[in-house]
């Protein structure tokens, strides 16, 4: 099948902020984006490189964009955008202000696109309208039941005296709508890409004309200076096959903070080496199996304010070869991952 594309959901109540977040996002050196939105006017680049029709995407080397007025044509786009000759390393998909993200997420969940796979749902809060549009009282807001990161972002427009009360209560509000929800603190839209996406290259392609260069150039530079808060990232290798089973505990399990696990690995299956390709967004586990390469395996984990020790030791021990035959059960929780993964 091939290798399977991310899609990131981008979500947020109207003036949240979420067109700021794409916009920083879209910078990011070598990154080559995919982007659906409903209105190329808020996005900065050329106008007069892209193109609104979604049957003929803008093929800008090095991304390319569609234009939706709604969710209906949502898998007509992805089709088009994770073509193996764009080799884009991601998709963004940008809901209007009046989106409902579980069904944003439940349409790129199940979208009939083979070569797509969930990237996790990113919901942007207006810290300091928060409390007056998305949450008035009583319940929790049922919008974020499906996110998988929360930003809460414009916290420099609340009082320093109140901001740290401000983000606990929305924090709180978040989790309990949704207790696995990572919540993220930011300003001005300013996420470190590497939390969100992989880029397949720290550097902006030579000769190509990237959505990042053309961000950047358009960018309105008011915060070029400013620093965002930046990732943990601990890489562990993989000494030989790994047992299924201790795989499975950590997919199920991620340390605290962890918000991405990325990695190959090659399982012993008791009758042969089998090779995997592993991906967890939030909660959202993808396991694929994967052609006999020489890349070297191991595992990848991303987060915010990871505890490095931890993350690492935990790593070691799924990475830890099994002696003798893996336990059926470990198989068996293998592969039903494998079968909700396609």
């Amino acid at each position: 099948m091939g290798v399977r594309v991310p899609v990131i959901a981008l979500t947020g109540y109207l003036g949240a902020g979420k067109t700021t977040v794409l916009n920083h996002l879209l910078q990011a050196p070598g990154a080559r984006l995919g982007v659906v939105v409903n209105d190329f006017g808020a996005i900065n680049v050329d106008a007069a490189l892209v193109t609104g029709q979604v049957d003929e995407p803008a093929s800008i080397a090095g991304g390319c964009l569609c234009c939706l007025p709604d969710t209906d044509g949502l898998d007509q786009a992805l089709a088009k955008l994770t073509h193996p000759r764009l080799r884009l390393d991601a998709v963004i998909v940008e809901a209007s202000g009046v989106a409902d993200p579980p069904h944003l997420a439940r349409l790129i969940r199940f979208s009939g696109v083979d070569r797509v796979r969930p990237g996790g749902l990113v919901d942007v809060v207006d810290a300091a309208a928060y409390f007056d549009t998305v949450d008035t009282g009583g319940l929790p807001p049922a919008r974020f039941a499906s996110a998988s990161l929360v930003l809460i972002n414009k916290t420099d427009r609340i009082a320093p005296a109140d901001r740290a009360e401000t983000v606990a209560r929305i924090a709180g509000r978040v989790r309990a709508s949704n207790p696995h929800a990572h919540v993220v603190e930011i300003t001005h839209g300013r996420i470190d890409p590497v939390l969100v996406f992989d880029a397949a290259s720290p550097h902006d392609p030579v000769d190509e004309l990237p959505l990042a260069a053309l961000a950047r150039h358009d960018h309105d530079g008011d915060h070029d200076g400013e620093p965002h808060p930046r990732v943990s990232a601990v890489t562990v290798p993989a000494t030989g096959p790994v047992d299924p089973g201790r795989l499975v505990d950590l997919l199920e399990d991620l340390p605290a903070d962890l918000y991405r696990l990325k990695g190959t690995v090659t399982v012993d299956t008791g009758r042969s080496m089998r090779g995997h390709v592993v991906n967890v967004v939030g909660r959202q586990i993808h396991v694929a199996v994967r052609p006999a390469t020489q890349a070297s395996d191991g595992l990848v984990a991303i987060g915010m304010h990871l505890d490095e020790p931890t993350v690492r030791t935990r790593l070691e021990a799924a990475l830890q070869p099994r002696p003798g035959r893996p336990a059926a059960d470990g198989l068996r929780r293998l592969a039903r991952y494998r079968r909700l993964s396609t």
